[in-house]
């Protein structure tokens, strides 16, 4: 009798850990709770994201909440690098031909809605490579979304012979501009090239979705 009851307490000692351990299981913790995988039917969301009127960026509509933005660029075979920051959040993959750029993923001040995608380039440190990147880039968009609505290329300041050296200088200093803006239906597509470390830089493109920045506006305007 007594092997029967010692026999009976493991049982019910084991299950009640099995029973723990399953709660502890279904719980995430909560920072990352928000971006658990967004099951969906593959078919299903192709033809939702192909219909969408938003902006896109690698065929993802700029809309909809963290997670599943997150959820679709994994499925474009894009890594996730870092946790929530400040409304952002970063990816790394391969995108228009370039390897290991580095994605920013924004979402609206206090919503769960993605509004904003930064595509940041591999550094360089070199001028000549630098611009080989921005021109690259340029002639694609421009091949994709026409002429530019507006397009600034100029060292602001003169420091004498105008060398790839001289315009590392120059970018570090920050008096180096050049921004080529696109406008399109669905929003807008900003490229530049921005200063990075000591005597290096990268290309920068933004993509900001109209629908979504409207939403911004509209908030902004009901806080008057």
């Amino acid at each position: 009798m007594k092997k029967f009851f010692t026999f009976l307490l493991v049982v019910v000692l084991v299950l009640l850990c099995l029973r723990i351990a399953g709660v502890w299981k279904s719980e995430p913790d909560d920072e990352n709770k928000d971006l658990e995988p967004v099951e969906v039917d593959a078919t299903a969301d192709s033809v939702a994201m192909e219909q969408s009127t938003h902006l896109k960026f690698k065929g993802v509509p700029i809309d909809g909440s963290l997670a599943q933005f997150l959820s679709r660029m994994q499925g474009k075979g894009f890594e996730v690098t870092s946790g929530r920051r400040d409304e952002i959040h970063r990816l790394e993959g391969d995108f228009a031909g370039f390897k290991q750029c580095e994605v920013y993923v924004s979402t609206l001040d206090n919503q769960d809605l993605v509004s904003r995608i930064t595509v940041c380039f591999p550094i360089q440190d070199q001028w000549k490579n630098l611009y080989g990147d921005y021109k690259t880039l340029k002639e694609m968009l421009v091949e994709k979304y026409g002429r530019p609505v507006s397009c600034v290329e100029r060292f602001t300041s003169y420091m004498g012979d105008e060398d790839d050296a001289w315009r590392m200088i120059v970018l570090q200093n920050g008096e180096c501009k050049y921004v080529t803006r696109f406008s399109a239906d669905e929003g807008d597509i900003t490229l530049s090239i921005e200063r990075r470390e000591v005597l290096s830089g990268f290309v920068q493109l933004v993509y900001q979705d109209k629908e979504n920045g409207q939403v911004v506006r509209k908030s902004a305007i009901d806080d008057l």
